[in-house]
């Protein structure tokens, strides 16, 4: 197989294609589907907090954005964060020493997220393909609680098939990413429309169907054994300050993505000039338009037949009420308008997961360049001119912690009842990942813990990039008060406070101590391993850590 260290990307991508690439991972379709049920049953009941937490992760990621987007202006290559931190400690009077480290550390963090993000992304593939076969052959398989082993290997087939889309070259990645992004935003509009329409023709005291097809009286209150939103402002109120911050430490998955296209520098025909639009773009069009008015809608949806409680136990909670409304609304139709609807999920959620190994292999690829990682992943494919050693590495990492999630996705607050577990069928599917309530419950939900693992390395990424558009500006002769001091400030100080939520939570009592725990702690145990990692391959290349004023470039 050719490959080579001096080969170059082609510069293919204009305004369009940066800002889809973008906006495919940061996909709304997808994460209304597969993440509703995580943010339901986390610290349940925070979840009536919902719209809340995705408000504020909202705002410092716009925060966050602004950042990206001053760096992409001065700084355009590939890299991303990884490229912005060394040239904007090398520009500095006095801090210019610690540009090595600087960029090591933004790199090292940056992989938390993006090499751990994917498995996330096939997880909820094989748990929405099982909730589908479930659906459709209900003796073969609970749709509520689809086989861990099933899911499980749909997951590790999902995350070599994507990969091998990324290995085949970025531009036939744009254009699918393209087509389902169109695909995406028509069905969740008409969702949304029928979810708000299905509510005003519902008030308290009326009658409704529940996903059993029983009609039951429909009441709505914030507390109480069927949890569900009174009116509309309740939807958008926090309710709980507590409530807002555990729900953003999870809705930032939702969010991330708009940064991905600083790492396409070397594909984009005009970086300075489309890069930063397009995150600006892709952060506003995806976040503040689809996603607030889509979580609403689903929010708005909920009553006594379906609360927050039914969501929380569900695989497919959206998948559930969409078969609410369409045999409420659409003649009876709901099997077949969720099944329309999860085809388009499915599409977006191969455009999410390949832009995500998309980015993540490039930001690989310019450490293994720069030999801050192993120097074979800075070589690039001599045919496909794709960095193909990171490509499949992550491919590999990713089928490991999306076959873990899956397996373990009844776990911790989502073990179904002993009652339930003896009903679910006899078969291989479920020779794994189930077994007695008391052993589930006292195990860490899997896909809950993979995610705040990733939303760790998200929140640390964001925060510094933060710091690092302060320090890139603050000698600049373009430093602008309030775009490179106040928003920045904010920006790391919203992201810090999240990654502190992930203790303060479990010490207030509030949901289970382990998933949050036990991602701080692999957390920290993947930033001791990257200190070690700099130390010895420093010693062993002849580097040092901190620069003198003679190594300094002119």
């Amino acid at each position: 197989m050719p490959e080579s260290s001096e080969a170059k990307m082609k510069p293919t991508l204009g305004l369009t294609g940066v800002t889809v690439n973008a906006m495919a991972l940061i996909a709304p379709g997808a994460f209304l589907w597969i993440t509703f049920v995580v943010q339901a049953g986390y610290a349940y009941p925070s979840g009536m907090g919902m719209w809340a937490g995705i408000f504020f992760a909202i705002v410092l990621a716009y925060a966050t954005a602004i950042s990206y987007s001053e760096l992409a202006k001065l700084y355009p290559g590939a890299g991303s964060s990884y490229l912005f931190a060394e040239k904007a400690f090398l520009n500095t009077t006095h801090a210019y020493r610690f540009a090595r480290i600087a960029k090591f550390v933004t790199g090292w963090a940056s992989h938390l997220y993006y090499w751990v993000y994917p498995g996330v992304m096939v997880a909820t593939i094989g748990i929405m393909i099982g909730y589908i076969v479930g659906s459709i052959a209900p003796n073969s398989m609970n749709a509520g609680i689809p086989g861990p082993v099933f899911m499980a290997l749909i997951a590790i087939i999902s995350a070599y098939a994507i990969s091998w889309i990324a290995y085949k070259g970025v531009v036939g990645s744009t254009m699918v990413n393209l087509v389902i992004n169109i695909i995406q935003w028509i069905a969740l509009l008409f969702f949304s429309a029928l979810a708000i329409s299905y509510r005003l023709s519902h008030p308290a005291g009326s009658t409704g169907m529940a996903l059993d097809g029983t009609s039951k009286v429909l009441s709505y209150a914030l507390s109480g054994d069927t949890p569900a939103h009174p009116g509309a402002m309740s939807v958008i109120l926090p309710h709980n300050f507590n409530w807002m911050m555990l729900q953003a430490t999870i809705a930032i998955l939702l969010l991330v993505g708009f940064e991905s296209i600083t790492s396409l520098g070397e594909e984009a025909r005009d970086p300075k000039k489309d890069i930063p639009r397009g995150v600006m773009l892709s952060i506003t069009i995806q976040c503040v338009i689809m996603y607030l008015v889509e979580y609403f809608a689903a929010n708005y949806f909920m009553s006594s037949a379906y609360s927050l409680a039914d969501a929380k136990g569900s695989a497919a909670p959206l998948g559930d009420m969409m078969v609410i409304i369409g045999n409420t609304l659409l003649g009876g139709h709901g099997q077949a308008f969720m099944l329309i609807e999860a085809l388009t999920v499915f599409l977006a959620l191969i455009g999410t997961t390949l832009a995500c190994i998309n980015t993540g292999a490039r930001v690989t690829f310019a450490m293994g360049r720069d030999e801050e990682v192993p120097e074979h992943f800075g070589l690039l494919h001599g045919d496909n001119l794709t960095p193909h050693r990171a490509i499949w590495t992550l491919a590999t990492i990713s089928a490991i912690l999306g076959a873990y999630a899956a397996l373990f996705f009844f776990c911790g607050s989502a073990a179904p009842d002993d009652k339930t577990i003896a009903t679910l069928p006899h078969s291989i599917w479920y020779a794994l990942g189930i077994g007695s309530n008391s052993t589930l419950s006292a195990l860490p939900n899997g896909l809950s813990l993979v995610t705040l693992i990733s939303n760790f390395g998200t929140f640390s990424l964001y925060g510094l990039t933060n710091v690092i558009c302060i320090v890139a500006f603050r000698e600049h002769h373009e430093f602008n008060g309030f775009k490179h001091m106040v928003v920045p400030v904010f920006g790391a100080i919203a992201n810090f406070a999240c990654m502190a939520f992930y203790i303060i939570g479990p010490l207030e009592g509030l949901g289970s101590w382990k998933e949050p725990i036990i991602a701080v702690v692999l957390s920290v145990v993947w930033g001791v391993y990257g200190a070690t990692y700099f130390a010895r391959n420093s010693k062993r290349r002849g580097r040092t850590a901190t620069l003198t004023a003679q190594q300094k470039p002119a």
